[in-house]
């Protein structure tokens, strides 16, 4: 809904679909997929939340990668044997782009997979371009709460999408040699999630404070304490999922009033 705090943005990201078969991004699920146990979802709403923060990017396609140690190799449906990993664009997407492109910018389509220098490192492009709204920054992670594919693990990255038109992808780093590890276009491939960018300010991320020992906390900790864990703990029928409905109904409400966003921008 529209708001009169200019920190909260009427659009917040807008994606573009370059390889015209890429999946479309969709909203992150709560359930991660339906993979967290059901006690969890019903109830604990930290996991909740996190795992429907943001939107979920999947591969353009079905494609195997196979790492000796040293080299990449890599296969898909079309291509049955192993082949060489350098840069490699998506099939057909060089001539789809050119024949779309400005003049300028014909013969610079973005490649769809990239060995990179460093011994099992592999570059995969989600065949999506992405602009967010101004100082807005979006992270590129693994799939929150949802089992990693066996075989490889996820880097993590922040992009300024307001200043940088370019490819979201993500880079990964193979685990197994020797053995073919497939990379599904049914699974996500990554989450993207959006973050302010004074988050990522030095000043706000140095301004911190440690309490050293149970010494030092004050009466009006104690007092949070006990609401936060003893009260709910001490009653003899206590409710399952408690802070979840305060925390989803606080939500709606700021939602509904347009409040409840961090000021500053």
């Amino acid at each position: 809904m529209a708001t009169e705090n200019p920190a909260i943005p009427e659009k917040l990201m807008t994606f573009y679909r370059f390889i015209p078969t890429a999946r479309k991004p969709i909203r992150a699920d709560a359930s991660a997929g339906g993979t967290i146990p059901t006690r969890s979802f019903r109830y604990c709403e930290p996991i909740r939340t996190a795992s429907s923060f943001g939107w979920y990017f999947f591969p353009p396609m079905d494609f195997g990668l196979l790492w000796d140690g040293s080299d990449v190799l890599w296969s898909h449906a079309g291509q049955p044997e192993w082949k060489p990993l350098a840069r490699q664009h998506f099939p057909n997407f060089a001539k789809h782009f050119d024949e779309k492109a400005p003049a300028d910018c014909k013969g610079y389509a973005v490649p769809f997979l990239g060995s990179m220098p460093e011994p099992g490192i592999v570059n995969i492009w989600s065949g999506w371009v992405g602009r967010s709204a101004p100082g807005w920054n979006v992270l590129i992670r693994p799939v929150a709460n949802l089992p990693q594919p066996g075989g490889w693990e996820n880097f993590e990255g922040v992009v300024e999408t307001d200043r940088w038109f370019g490819p979201l992808f993500v880079n990964i780093r193979l685990r197994r040699t020797g053995v073919p590890i497939l990379v599904r276009r049914e699974l996500p491939l990554f989450q993207a999630q959006p973050l302010p960018r004074w988050l990522f300010s030095d000043k706000l991320l140095n301004a911190f404070d440690l309490v050293g020992s149970l010494d030092e906390l004050t009466e009006a900790d104690w007092q949070d304490y006990r609401e936060t864990v003893v009260l709910p703990q001490s009653k003899a029928n206590r409710k399952l999922g408690e802070y979840a409905k305060r925390t989803r109904k606080r939500g709606k409400s700021d939602t509904e009033s347009g409040s409840g966003q961090a000021d500053g921008g």
